[in-house]
């Protein structure tokens, strides 16, 4: 009777743990290729997540758990204290982020409400866009 139990746990054992292996291999493999006629997929058009997106529930903290986990290690100071050479280089570094080799930073000035004027310029210095910084918050306007 003591071996027919261990005979019968040992094969569901091998059954379970053989049953678990079958399945994550057919949860792994990728969904075949849509064909022309066939119905969209639940949740939205191909591309499209469920969960929080901009304006539902849980949005806001999912956006501050990504900058928390991207930029972790740095700290937002309130008075960012930032001068005309300074948002000149950060002007410059969003047009190389941005893959943008042609454009040039132009006609940066500090106004007297704190905040710094500059343009986006092509190589020969007409003017494309005109843009403020906030030295204390760092925050970009857009003016022409």
């Amino acid at each position: 009777m003591r071996g027919l139990l261990l005979a019968a746990t040992a094969a569901a054992s091998i059954a379970g743990f053989a049953a678990g292996c079958l399945l994550t291999q057919a949860g792994a493999q990728p969904a075949p290729p849509p064909v022309a006629g066939d119905p969209p997929p639940p949740g939205g058009p191909a591309g499209w997540r469920m969960g929080p997106h901009p304006g539902g529930p849980g949005w806001h903290h999912q956006a501050m758990m990504h900058r928390a986990r991207t930029f972790g290690l740095l700290y937002h100071v309130d008075d960012r204290q930032l001068t005309g050479p300074e948002v000149q280089k950060i002007a410059e570094a969003f047009l190389l982020w941005n893959g943008n080799r042609t454009w040039k930073v132009v006609e940066v000035a500090a106004g007297p409400d704190g905040k710094i004027g500059f343009a986006f310029g092509t190589a020969d210095g007409s003017v494309i866009a005109r843009f403020t910084m906030d030295s204390k918050t760092g925050r970009v306007t857009r003016v022409g």
